[in-house]
C-alpha cells in the first residue's frame, strides 16, 4: 500500500456544543448527521484495504463485508473517514444498533464468518483524506465535500454496504433532522467549519446531542481506582429502573471531583447491605447469561476487569442527565444532577424514558 496518506492518522475530532450552531459565527458551516457506531477510516489502494479505528487499532478481520464493499465500490485509491454502523429492522423501520454492533469484535474467525452475514455491517463515508494521488488533509471542507461527493456519486441509491453521508448548509434543515434522525438511532448533528483543514486527534467540529433527564434508583457504587484504606473513594454510582417490580440496571454515573468522591463514599455508608438482600444478589453467581449487562458478571468487554460493587439499599433517587438509550440502558454514562428525597423509588419505572418516534434509515443514507 502507498498511498498520499497512511496509516496510522487519528481521525478529527468534535467538541459538544449546545443547540445548533449560527454559521455566520465560524465562517459558514455544514451540518451532517451524527452516526452511531465505529469511527472507521478506509485506506484503499488498489485491492488492498485496510479500516482503523478512532484509536489506529485495525478493524480489518472484524469486518470483511465491509473489506469486499470497499473493494468493489470506491474508488481505486482513496482515503476516506466515516463510520460503521449496523442497521436491524423491516424495510422502512430499520434502525441503528451499536450493542450488534459491538459483538461482531470477536476473537474466532468462524464467528466473524458468522456474524458478517447474520448482522452485515456499513461504511458511511464523511470526509476525505486522499483521492488518487492527492492527499486533502491540508484543503478546506468545502472542497474535500465537493471531491468527495464526486469520486462517490455512483453509491447514492446503489445497493452495497458503502454509502455517503448528506449533508446541508442550512441550519433549520439540520435542526430538523437533530428531532427526527433520532428515530432511525442517530446521535444528533455535527457541524464542521466550511474553511477548515483536516486536523487529525483536534477537536475542531462540533457536535450536538440530545439531553434528557430521569428520576433513577441508586442501587450500589464502585470505588474509584485511586480509594485506598485511608481515603476511600466513590468510583461510579450503578442506576436502577423498575419494570413491573423488578429492579433494572439501567447504567452508571461517574464524573466527581476527588472531594466529592470521598463526600458521597461516607455519605452512603448507611446504605450499604449485604447482597443477599440486594434485588440484584441472584446475578453474583455468574453462572447467568447478561442479556442486559448486569452488575457483577462478565461480558466479552469486560473480562479481565473487576465488576465487583459495594451493594445498597436502593431507598435513594436521584436525577441524572443521559443524551439516549441503547435496548434497556443509557447509552453512555449519565451526569449526577441532584438527590429526589421527594420521590419514591418504586415509582421510577421506564415509563418515564422518551421514545423518539421512528424514522426510515434508508431516507437518511439517500442524499438526494
Amino acid at each position: 500500500m502507498d498511498l498520499p496518506v497512511m496509516p496510522p492518522v487519528l481521525p478529527m475530532l468534535a467538541k459538544p456544543v449546545k443547540g445548533i450552531p449560527d454559521p455566520a459565527k465560524y465562517g459558514g458551516l455544514s451540518f451532517e448527521p451524527k452516526w452511531d457506531g465505529f469511527r472507521c477510516l478506509v485506506f484503499k489502494d488498489g485491492d488492498e484495504v485496510e479500516l482503523a479505528s478512532r484509536n489506529t487499532k485495525p478493524l480489518t478481520r472484524y469486518f470483511p463485508e465491509v473489506v469486499a464493499a470497499a473493494r468493489e465500490q470506491l474508488p481505486d485509491r482513496v482515503v476516506l473517514d466515516g463510520e460503521l454502523f449496523v442497521a436491524l429492522g423491516e424495510e422502512g423501520e430499520a434502525r441503528l444498533e451499536f450493542e450488534t454492533l459491538q459483538e461482531r469484535i470477536h476473537p474466532a474467525e468462524s464467528r466473524i464468518t458468522m456474524l458478517a452475514e447474520k448482522t452485515p455491517a456499513e461504511f458511511v463515508a464523511f470526509d476525505l483524506l486522499a483521492l488518487g494521488d492527492a492527499s486533502y488533509v491540508d484543503r478546506p471542507f468545502a472542497e474535500r465535500r465537493a471531491a468527495m461527493e464526486e469520486a462517490l456519486a455512483h453509491l447514492d441509491g446503489q445497493d452495497g454496504a458503502c454509502h455517503l453521508t448528506r449533508t446541508t448548509t442550512d441550519p433549520a434543515e439540520a435542526e430538523q433532522w437533530f428531532h427526527t434522525f433520532e428515530g432511525a438511532g442517530l446521535d444528533g448533528v455535527i457541524a464542521k467549519p466550511l474553511d477548515a483543514a483536516y486536523q487529525p486527534n483536534a477537536r475542531t467540529m462540533l457536535k450536538i446531542k440530545h439531553s434528557r433527564t430521569a428520576d433513577v434508583v441508586l442501587c450500589g457504587y464502585r470505588e474509584h481506582k485511586t480509594s485506598t484504606k485511608d481515603r476511600p473513594l466513590l468510583g461510579s454510582m450503578l442506576l436502577g429502573l423498575y419494570d413491573e417490580g423488578t429492579l433494572q440496571h439501567i447504567g452508571v454515573s461517574a464524573s466527581f471531583t476527588e472531594k466529592r468522591r470521598a463526600e458521597l463514599f461516607e455519605e452512603l455508608q448507611p446504605l450499604v447491605c449485604a447482597i443477599e438482600d440486594h434485588p440484584w444478589g441472584a446475578w453474583q453467581n455468574g453462572a447467568i447469561a447478561n442479556p442486559d449487562r448486569v452488575p457483577g458478571t462478565q461480558s466479552r468487554w469486560s473480562q479481565g476487569k473487576d465488576l465487583s460493587f459495594t451493594p445498597l439499599r436502593p431507598e435513594r433517587v436521584l436525577e441524572v442527565g443521559y443524551d439516549h438509550m441503547e435496548g434497556r440502558r443509557f447509552r453512555h454514562t449519565a451526569q449526577f444532577k441532584r438527590w429526589r428525597p421527594d420521590r419514591d423509588p418504586e415509582s421510577c419505572g421506564y415509563g418515564q424514558l422518551e421514545e423518539p418516534s421512528g424514522y426510515d434509515l434508508a431516507k437518511i443514507l439517500s442524499i438526494r
